[in-house]
């Protein structure tokens, strides 16, 4: 490895490679980055995303792609000693950055030597990181980076790169049935899908086999900000522009019908308008906001998708009947980001006012927010893999671990158990005096709000505050993304510097004896919960004071 690259990825004085939770000591496993060479002369204009992919194993039916010409670099002989003459005979699934996740077979230890693992018949040796392919998708300029998760090597393994415009966002679908199971948006507003196993096999730095939709702008010229595949669909995919409109694609169209749509006549209000033709693609725009769409997210189902905004406010949708739900304003600014648990019941997002926010959809409201960031909250996630302590039981108190980063370089994490948070004091009766609610976690409003309806910032003083169980300075510079896996927390820098941090040992012990019964489906009803059940007795509540580390 060379010097450069090794200096890159140092560890930047004054930052820890460990911190402590309750259930144990997350350590800095492996760091990733861009090759120390590439010359970044439009770095600053692009915020590094982050996707985490598992490969499924190849169906035999799949054409193999022959590489078009042979080449030499490191990162293309690392692909080719990566996924050998690309047969690829992996059992894989695939993590979202949503809180919906699917499980995985194989060992459940990152790391290791590279191993060569030879299958029977006709197939050909390939390399094996511990039964896994797993791989960490991320953009940096005008570049789109892959890289093995669970190689020690610090460099990508493949670089795909882009002459007219600079990748913004991606998304990975493993449930993809014609091998098209990428996507990426571009600062042009262009959208590519493309195979991930066909881009590993090529040795070239141009999209191989790519569909192309949007092409040059003919639908919009704004700029792509967040792009999405809609769970249990065949194929259907959305992309968030910067103007405020949300595009319904099929990737299976080629959308060289007319797609224009007509002139927006309120930018305040929300619109529908399907395509004239029914060979067009995009097939649908929605008009969400007046400004740029930040982030979208839906739930596990795909029946809903929440989406947030320049103007500081969620909304949350019925997909299928195009309807708005409900959706509410943030304290201050702009909202940079959301995601779902994996239940379906919790939103969380995060923004320009510093907060966590964290909505029941049940209510249709804000029912706690997180106060820990010292600057914009630009990722949130739940982890689908945590397990409470003493959740062994018939208890009913459900607990949810769920992680934010900032631009002030921090990781948090939180702890949430509705049950137990300590609602704010009512207002006094007449003749009475304050006592605290307790119960049910939607005592601290009268009512519900109605369906379809946008709702103010409430007062901070009637809405719940929880605060962070651990708080880390895991980058030195401002963080944009966090991804939970099975074995690790995954931190990706503004700069696309990628940080994983390995779980507790006895937390992986405990994952691994019960890796076989759950990691053979990746349908969405199998899915690894996002909260933990605990027993009345268990000690472990909200923590009164921040762990630092």
């Amino acid at each position: 490895m060379s010097s450069q690259s090794t200096a890159v990825n140092s560890q930047s004085p004054g930052l820890k490679t460990y911190f402590k939770t309750p259930e144990g000591r997350y350590k800095l496993q492996y760091e990733k980055t861009d090759p120390a060479a590439v010359l970044h002369y439009s770095h600053g204009k692009v915020v590094s995303q982050l996707t985490v992919a598992y490969l499924k194993e190849k169906p035999t039916s799949q054409p193999l792609v022959t590489p078009s010409t042979p080449s030499s670099s490191g990162v293309r002989s690392a692909a080719a000693r990566l996924l050998g003459a690309g047969n690829g005979s992996r059992a894989l699934g695939f993590v979202g950055g949503n809180g919906a996740s699917r499980t995985v077979s194989g060992s459940s230890r990152i790391g290791g030597s590279l191993g060569v693992s030879t299958g029977s018949g006709n197939s050909q040796a390939v390399a094996n990181y511990d039964g896994k392919g797993t791989y960490l998708i991320f953009n940096s300029a005008d570049t789109l980076f892959i890289s093995d998760l669970n190689s020690q090597d610090k460099d990508p393994i493949k670089s795909i790169h882009f002459s007219n415009s600079n990748p913004v966002c991606h998304a990975f679908d493993s449930d993809a049935k014609d091998g098209h199971d990428l996507l990426i948006g571009l600062h042009s507003g262009d959208v590519y899908s493309v195979s991930l196993r066909q881009q590993l096999q090529d040795p070239g730095r141009k999209l191989v086999a790519a569909q192309h939709y949007n092409k040059d702008g003919t639908t919009s010229n704004s700029k792509c900000t967040c792009i999405a595949w809609v769970p249990e669909s065949e194929g259907t995919f959305v992309v968030g522009h910067a103007d405020g409109n949300i595009y319904i694609y099929e990737k299976n169209k080629d959308g060289t019908a007319d797609s224009s749509f007509p002139a927006i006549k309120d930018q305040a209000q929300f619109t529908v308008t399907h395509a004239r033709s029914s060979k067009s693609n995009p097939i649908a725009r929605w008009h969400i906001c007046q400004g740029s769409i930040n982030s979208l997210s839906f739930s596990s189902d795909g029946a809903s998708l929440s989406a947030v905004g320049r103007d500081g406010y969620l909304r949350v949708f019925d997909f299928s009947k195009e309807q708005l739900k409900f959706g509410g304003k943030s304290y201050y600014g702009a909202l940079l980001c959301c995601t779902w648990s994996s239940d379906g019941k919790y939103i969380l997002t995060g923004g320009e006012d510093d907060l966590v926010q964290v909505w029941s959809t049940e209510d249709r409201k804000v029912v706690a927010w997180g106060e820990g960031h010292n600057s914009w909250v630009s990722g949130v996630a739940f982890d689908s893999y945590w397990s409470a302590p003493n959740s062994e039981g018939a208890g009913d108190n459900v607990m949810y671990r769920f992680g934010s980063v900032g631009q002030d370089t921090q990781l948090l994490l939180w702890d949430l158990a509705m049950d137990e948070i300590v609602v704010p004091l009512r207002c006094c009766p007449p003749g009475g005096s304050p006592t605290f609610s307790s119960g049910s976690h939607s005592a601290h409003w009268d009512s519900v709000y109605p369906v379809g309806s946008l709702q103010p910032a409430p007062s901070m003083r009637d809405v719940p505050k929880i605060s962070p169980l651990v708080a880390h300075r895991a980058h030195a510079d401002p963080l944009s993304g966090l991804i939970f896996t099975r074995e690790s927390i995954v931190t990706i820098s503004r700069e696309g510097h990628i940080k994983i941090w390995m779980r507790p040992e006895h937390g992986e012990s405990n994952q691994s004896s019960s890796s076989e019964a759950i990691a053979t489906s990746c349908s969405t009803k199998d899915r690894p919960p996002t909260a933990s059940t605990k027993t009345s007795s268990s000690s472990f509540k909200q923590p009164s004071s921040v762990l630092f580390s």
